[in-house]
């Protein structure tokens, strides 16, 4: 059986990107990563390629499956608002569920992105642009302000992770999340 990789890829890749949402590329070694995933470095080199690699699959990883659950609450509701609600109340979701770590993977890159490659750095915010365009997409029939208030929902989004991480309450950041659904039905009642 020389050549058949003998652990579970997947369950792999979700171990590494739960360290590197825990502890920030810069902060992750491959001792460390060797350590989470129960891996030797070969293993790892040889499925996934270097930290940079495998940190954009980390990357890609979560935007899938967060991405997932973002299209699912933007699709199909009746006014922008009540899009933006479910999109926060996603975001909040995840947040508090005490099996995953604190804030966002793709907020806590971007704000290391000088510690990031070209490569993940351009991945970091091509995943930010695709969050907005996801948002945009769900305003676009509401309003023609579309692009502004994605922009802006999106970073109160980025906003609340890095809140999360700094210890704000489930309260305060629903809060947060309020005022935002409060500012885009206003703006789209005054564009209506």
């Amino acid at each position: 059986m020389a050549g058949r990789k003998q652990f579970d890829v997947d369950r792999a890749l979700d171990q590494v990107m739960t360290l590197f949402w825990q502890r920030g590329y810069a902060e992750t070694s491959l001792e460390h990563i060797v350590s989470a995933t129960g891996l030797g470095k070969g293993s790892l080199y040889g499925t996934f390629g270097g930290k940079a690699e495998l940190f954009r699959r980390s990357l890609d990883r979560y935007a899938d499956t967060y991405g997932r659950q973002y299209e699912a609450a933007l699709s199909g509701r009746p006014t922008p608002a009540l899009a933006i609600q479910a999109f926060f109340d996603v975001v909040l979701a995840r947040i508090a569920d005490p099996r995953l770590p604190g804030g966002c993977l793709i907020a806590l890159s971007a704000m290391a992105a000088p510690t990031l490659d070209d490569g993940n750095r351009d991945r970091v915010s091509a995943l930010l642009e695709h969050q907005r365009q996801r948002v945009q997409a769900a305003l676009d029939a509401f309003t023609p302000d579309a692009a502004e208030l994605a922009l802006f929902v999106v970073s109160t989004n980025q906003a609340l992770a890095v809140m999360d991480r700094a210890g704000a309450s489930a309260e305060q950041l629903a809060s947060v999340a309020s005022v935002a659904v409060r500012a885009v039905e206003a703006s789209t009642s005054a564009a209506g």
